[in-house]
């Protein structure tokens, strides 16, 4: 443990673990060992998977795939956006260069 860490006991299944964190980051820990929690009875309860270990492989699993999936919708909004500024920017200068021309005239 950090020295500036604190002893945090959380449930998960049943099971009381002790973890160290800053008192920051506390309630953060709380609140992802509760959501942990609720996600790992969830798979449990379904009774398609048994044992804590299956139970927390399957659920890492499940969340890594979702926060890949998150990341993956954000690279591609980002690339949207990005594009449709340069489309934007590509409208504006055509603009610039017509407006400048009828000046010239």
């Amino acid at each position: 443990m950090n020295s500036d860490a604190i002893p945090v006991n959380i449930r998960i299944l049943d099971k009381e673990y002790c973890v160290g964190c800053t008192p920051e980051e506390r309630d953060d820990l709380l609140a992802s060992a509760r959501f942990l929690d609720a996600k790992m009875r969830e798979i449990r309860d379904s009774r398609k998977v048994t044992g804590n270990d299956r139970i927390a492989v399957i659920c890492a699993l499940n969340l890594a795939h979702e926060l890949l999936q998150k990341k993956s919708q954000k690279s591609l909004s980002s690339d949207v956006f990005v594009d449709r500024v340069k489309r934007l920017g590509d409208k504006i200068e055509s603009s610039l260069q017509k407006s400048s021309q009828l000046d010239l005239s």
